[in-house]
């Protein structure tokens, strides 16, 4: 392997022979070499789809005990941050190969998230519409990474648990002629961790690996892997690590999967150990049967709380700088749990399925609070926070005078405003929802680009209203004020006399808080999201 990249060698060759040499340059030049001399070259690739897998190993250096390697997995190195777009390839690949999937078929998944989020991107990707059936309990951030790559959810009673999710997922499939891939039973999941997860691993180990820590999930993970780790490195030890609440594994009471014509192929009925637990994406109430088909392969079951997956997650990120969700933070807490104790130069491999940002609405994140702690309030007050200098305006002109008063007197209600101010989008999403009329003029648009006509128009209504900030409201030519203001005086009931005073219809069944409107970073925002 050569001492550098072609990208090192070649901002090291500029550094080199760039004059004069500086000190920057000198102290980034070994920088640039730590960066970019592990042979890594950038790729150029068909489609996203090429960058699944390959993820790497990282070493933990802080959190585990001395003389014991620990390395982890970090799956949501995957485009789509998760294990699952491995699973999600695999089987859409499959299902095109054997012909079960036909060009333009919708397909329909249950999911937790992960499995969806994956699949709404390679369904993107290869034109299939995609419906993803997931419990409301899941956390919102999943759902909606789900509908803004395009996907339909459709939520589930929680109640209802995993199973109630696989139902409606199969009635789905039948109503409508939907493919459904079955995660939890297709082969195609564990083929794909047999042919790229656990090699990936052992190559990356030199085949030099004593301990493999994973959860089981849909199972295609451990059966896949375990084969590999069987044939590869028969001296791997597999930990299959399941929540403490819900030892289903540990019970030794096997799922039953009945053989009958038209009855529900995935599992007979739910497990009678299944609790509810914080670990998402782990442990649905039955024991998949690809979990099953690799129980000969399981060397040991360890078992974690979510507080304790919740403490390490936080842990891994603020002492090795790794942000994975709870999970990955039960996985890891049991690998760790058990390197207390290992043999010293013990190389342990624990696989982080995820990522931690599908977890923001979670109890993963209780406690990480949006407005400044008493600590940061004081370091924020050690210096003066000296304004900015004003934005120099141009003077007003007649014309701009006369454009701004001309739409003040022709409209009835004006909204002068900017285009990405989110104070601007609280005015107008108020009155949009009590259905008043308006005509907005966003004064930094591209329109008033030309002889800087925008910054014209904002003079002559500072002169005007005496105000620099937006929006800035009139009511048949009378300034009201900002967004702010608006929300006020309808919370004072003055508004709705404005509007009744001026002939304007609004809506008088609206009972909400116009404060819903303002942005939720706001710290005077009685709304806001804490």
């Amino acid at each position: 392997m050569p001492t550098f990249s072609f990208l090192s060698r070649t901002i090291h060759r500029a550094i080199a022979t760039a004059r004069p040499r500086t000190k920057i340059a000198k102290n980034m030049s070994s920088i640039v070499e730590s960066i970019t001399n592990d042979g890594r070259p950038c790729q150029k690739v068909p489609s996203i789809l090429h960058t699944i897998g390959k993820t790497p190993l990282v070493k933990l250096n802080r959190m585990a005990p001395a003389g014991v390697n620990i390395y982890v997995k970090c799956e949501a190195f995957n485009p789509m941050g998760s294990v699952k777009d491995r699973l999600a390839l695999g089987c859409i690949e499959w299902a095109e190969k054997e012909g079960h999937l036909k060009p333009g078929q919708t397909v329909v998944e249950c999911s937790s998230g992960n499995t969806g989020i994956g699949l709404a991107m390679v369904c993107n990707v290869k034109g299939y519409p995609f419906v993803c059936v997931m419990a409301e309990s899941f956390s919102i951030e999943r759902r909606k990474l789900m509908r803004f790559l395009g996907a339909r959810v459709i939520l589930t009673n929680p109640a209802h648990k995993g199973t109630g999710m696989v139902i409606k997922t199969k009635e789905l499939a039948e109503e409508h002629g939907w493919y459904w891939p079955n995660q939890f039973d297709n082969e195609a999941n564990a083929y794909v961790h047999e042919m790229t997860t656990g090699p990936e691993i052992l190559d990356a180990m030199e085949n030099k690996l004593d301990h493999l820590f994973l959860a089981y999930g849909t199972g295609g993970t451990l059966n896949g892997v375990s084969k590999v780790m069987k044939v590869r490195s028969p001296s791997t030890k597999i930990h299959v690590v399941e929540p403490d609440n819900a030892p289903m594994l540990f019970s030794e009471i096997k799922t039953e999967y009945p053989t009958g014509e038209g009855e529900l192929k995935t599992f007979k009925e739910p497990h009678p150990c299944w609790r509810p637990h914080l670990l998402q994406g782990w442990a649905p109430d039955w024991i998949p049967s690809l979990v099953e088909k690799a129980s000969s392969r399981i060397d040991n079951i360890a078992h974690i709380g979510g507080d304790s997956a919740v403490a390490t997650s936080k842990a891994l990120a603020q002492q090795e700088g790794i942000f994975t969700g709870t999970s990955g933070g039960g996985i890891l807490a049991a690998a760790l749990n058990f390197a207390n104790d290992a043999t010293e130069g013990s190389n342990i491999v624990a696989i982080l399925p995820d990522t931690g940002e599908r977890y923001i609405s979670t109890p993963l994140f209780s406690g990480i609070g949006a407005d400044m702690t008493e600590e940061e309030k004081e370091i924020a007050a050690s210096t003066p926070s000296s304004p900015p200098p004003n934005v120099p305006l141009p003077s007003a002109t007649k014309e701009s005078t006369a454009f701004v008063k001309g739409n003040n007197t022709e409209n009835k209600i004006v909204i002068w405003s900017l285009q990405s101010c989110e104070f601007c989008w609280t005015i107008t999403q108020f009155f949009d929802k009590i259905k008043v009329p308006y005509t907005q003029i966003n004064i930094d648009s591209f329109e008033y680009a030309k002889d800087n006509m925008g910054n014209k128009y904002r003079s002559a209504l500072t002169e005007l209203t005496g105000c620099n900030t937006f929006p800035q409201c009139f009511i048949t030519g009378e300034f009201i004020g900002g967004a702010a203001d608006a929300c006020i005086k309808w919370k004072k009931g003055e508004l709705q006399t404005v509007f009744k005073e001026a002939e304007v219809d609004f809506d008088t069944s609206y009972e909400g808080d116009p404060f819903e409107f303002l942005p939720k970073w706001m710290s005077q925002n009685p709304l806001r999201s804490k």
